[in-house]
C-alpha cells in the first residue's frame, strides 16, 4: 500500500520519466478560497534532483498555482499511471516561482524545449514523496499532444500575449497577487 520517501528514489524517476501528464495542487491560506488543481501536459516537466523538480509553466487562463506559491509555497505535484502498473505519486514540497530574465530563468531555461506562451518556471523543493496503490485508476491510452495552446500562443503574437497575460494571469480567482503581475505592475511605475 502507501509508503513515504524524503526524496526521489531512481525508480520514482523512471515512473515519472514514463509519464504524458501531472497535476499541480495548491490552495491559499484563506478558508474561502479557491483550491486548485491544474493538469499539466506536453514535455515541461525536469527532475533537477532527488529533491527538487521544476516545470515549463504555459500561458492558461488562470495563474492559480503561481499566486498560491507567493502567497504560502505550499504545492503538490502528482503522477497517476494510466498504463502499465497502477502508481499514484505525489510529491509535496515547498515552489518558488521563477521569471523570464532572472538569474534563476537563465540557469534553468535550457533544460527545457522553450515553448510558445511560457511564462515562468515552477520549482518545488521536495519534502516527502509518496507512492500508492492507484488500483481504481483507469487505464488510459496516450496518442498525442494537443497543439491548440501552443498554436494559440504563436498565433496571437507577443504583444497580445503579454495583454492576455496581464488581464488573465496578474491575480488569481481570489484576488491574490502573481509574480507575473507583480513583475508587470512594478515595470509600468
Amino acid at each position: 500500500m502507501g509508503k513515504a520517501f524524503d526524496k526521489l528514489l531512481p525508480e520514482h524517476e523512471e515512473f515519472i520519466g514514463r509519464q504524458h501528464m501531472f497535476f499541480v495542487g495548491s490552495a491559499p491560506l484563506t478558508a474561502e478560497g479557491h483550491v486548485n488543481i491544474s493538469p499539466k501536459g506536453y514535455d515541461t516537466f525536469r527532475i533537477l534532483s532527488n529533491q527538487e523538480v521544476a516545470y515549463l509553466d504555459l500561458t492558461g487562463s488562470g495563474n492559480e498555482t503561481s499566486a498560491h506559491v507567493l502567497e504560502n509555497g505550499r504545492m503538490t505535484i502528482m503522477f497517476i499511471a494510466m498504463e502499465g502498473k497502477p502508481v499514484i505519486m505525489r510529491l509535496f514540497g515547498t515552489g518558488k516561482v521563477v521569471l523570464p530574465g532572472t538569474e534563476r530563468w537563465n540557469e534553468l531555461i535550457g533544460r527545457f524545449e522553450l515553448l510558445p506562451g511560457a511564462r515562468q518556471i515552477i520549482v518545488l523543493d521536495i519534502h516527502k514523496v509518496t507512492t500508492a496503490c492507484g488500483f481504481s485508476i483507469p487505464f488510459y491510452d496516450y496518442q498525442g499532444e494537443r497543439e491548440q495552446l501552443k498554436d494559440w500562443a504563436e498565433k496571437v503574437g507577443d504583444q497580445k500575449l503579454t495583454d492576455y497575460q496581464n488581464e488573465k494571469n496578474s491575480y488569481s480567482l481570489d484576488r491574490l497577487p502573481t509574480p507575473l503581475g507583480i513583475q508587470r505592475q512594478t515595470a509600468e511605475t
